[in-house]
């Protein structure tokens, strides 16, 4: 395996200041623009709220909410194998276990997680450094296929899941279409733990977009209730033998996938 992906950046110069705070991980792009424009960012002491300020990485003092944002001179790019019972969050303000308990924050300064699984799903969650990259993966006009494995309540034929293939219509709108199969209890191993009830089946999804509950409505919508949800896969990457609860580095080989 090659050597993990986390290496120098390029020269530290002027730039703009949400490109700034998105490459130290507090928020993408667009949501380091709304943070700005909130009047929530200073830079020297100063609010700053025009999209157009410049910041010099090595000079200037910036500040989110009253606390300093340090630009890592690396990018830190993770994969965990999530399990149930965490949030998709690096901070809960009502106390309940997230999914920063899991990955080595002190180590990575500004790490956050690419998009979310839902508390009680498990699988593939990327982590980064990146605010850039992590935008990009989420950004619709990416494209990354994501690939779920499910545990669901009653007998599944073929034909149930031909309205997802075609594009299922949801309350907050048309789905694109997405990919499914019925799979066997071997394949569907993580979600084929214990004791599996009577009368349920296992199904693949992949699917392009990240709605909120998405597959679990896709699938309750085809009256086949989701009771267990696992992600195998994220575009080219899959989790392997990575133990759940775990997490590991992404080789460069793996970060390029990502960047396709």
């Amino acid at each position: 395996m090659s050597s993990p992906a986390f290496r120098p950046d390029e020269r530290l110069v002027p730039m703009r200041l949400q490109r700034f705070l998105a490459r130290a991980g507090v928020a993408s792009r667009r949501g380091s623009e709304d943070l700005m424009t909130a009047g929530r960012v200073k830079v020297n002491g100063r609010i700053a709220c025009e999209l157009g300020t410049k910041v010099d990485p090595l000079v200037d003092l910036v500040e989110v909410d009253g606390v300093a944002v340090v630009l890592s001179r690396g990018k830190a790019y993770l994969m965990l194998n999530k399990p149930a019972g965490y949030l998709t969050t690096m901070r809960d303000p009502q106390g309940r276990p997230c999914v920063a308990e899991l990955v080595p924050v002190d180590k990575y300064p500004g790490l956050f997680p690419v998009g979310r699984l839902d508390m009680d799903t498990t699988g593939l969650l990327l982590f980064t450094t990146d605010g850039d990259l992590g935008q990009d993966l989420l950004h619709p006009s990416k494209h990354v296929w994501k690939t779920y494995i499910a545990l669901v309540d009653g007998d599944v034929r073929d034909e149930d899941l031909e309205p997802l293939r075609r594009g299922i219509e949801l309350d907050d709108g048309p789905c694109q279409p997405a990919r499914c199969r019925i799979v066997s209890r071997r394949l569907a191993a993580p979600v084929a733990y214990g004791n599996v009830p009577a009368h349920t089946g296992f199904v693949e999804v992949q699917i392009r977009e990240g709605r909120k509950n998405q597959v679990k409505r896709m699938l309750g919508r085809v009256h086949h209730p989701v009771l267990r949800l696992h992600r195998c896969r994220f575009g080219d990457l899959d989790l392997g033998d990575l133990a759940l609860g775990s997490w590991r580095e992404l080789d460069e080989r793996e970060v390029a996938l990502l960047r396709g």
